[in-house]
């Protein structure tokens, strides 16, 4: 049963590759959509895994799940309704966030790896001069996303320290991704920068989405996802 689904699994990945080039070459909200519920669809994959094998709490998986929902909510309603969009973005964070403490329980310590990233970012956000976001609000906004988005890698990365794990190397590098991806699209609309930020941006975060929904697939009781020490 894991060959068959670890095959799935790479048949949606590659589908969603698909997708991601499609939807950098031709554009198109549906393209775009259905690219999105890909990344879901893994993560539906791999819960239905966890589920038959009933081998890990569904804890972890379904919050997980969830925080995969939000983003491709935002993904989509980002070109209709910017603002609406990344407040979905931010609820799936959140929920990341939330799953990643439940692999590692929150410590205060955590928040210090999530400063070293937002620290800069505001720094970048509110000083730099390449930026034009119309008005207070936006920056405002963009400022409280990377405080969210910040938290959630920054606990991604304390989790890889804690304990060095199959699948916390792929929570933190889907996490990092992420990240990056959301800091091309910050310089593609407010920066206004050449179409090669835009396709960054594109081709880092879709691979991210795949990551986060094949940790899912990694969820389980047992230690067998360790690395050698």
């Amino acid at each position: 049963m894991k060959k068959t689904f670890n095959i799935i699994n790479a048949i949606l990945v590659l589908l969603v590759v698909v997708g991601d080039i499609l939807y950098i070459t031709l554009g198109g909200l549906l393209i775009k959509g259905l690219t999105s519920a890909g990344f879901v669809l893994i993560g539906i994959t791999n819960l239905t895994y966890v589920i038959l094998n009933k081998k890990a709490d569904l804890k972890f998986p379904i919050i997980m799940l969830t925080g995969l929902v939000f983003a491709m909510l935002g993904d989509i309603i980002l070109n209709i309704e910017f603002i609406i969009g990344a407040a979905l973005f931010a609820v799936g964070h959140i929920f990341f966030f939330v799953s990643y403490c439940v692999l590692c329980k929150f410590k205060w310590s955590d928040l210090a790896y999530g400063a070293i990233l937002f620290v800069p970012s505001v720094l970048l956000i509110t000083l730099a001069p390449i930026f034009d976001f119309g008005g207070i609000l936006m920056e405002v906004v963009c400022v409280v996303y990377a405080l969210i988005i910040s938290c959630m890698v920054g606990k991604a990365i304390s989790n890889l320290v804690a304990e060095h794990s199959v699948i916390n190397i792929i929570i933190m590098v889907g996490s990092i991704l992420f990240f990056f991806s959301d800091l091309m699209l910050l310089f593609n609309v407010f920066g206004n920068l050449p179409k090669l930020v835009d396709i960054l941006c594109l081709v880092t975060y879709y691979p991210a989405e795949c990551l986060l929904g094949y940790s899912i697939f990694l969820a389980n009781k047992t230690n067998e996802t360790k690395l050698e020490q």
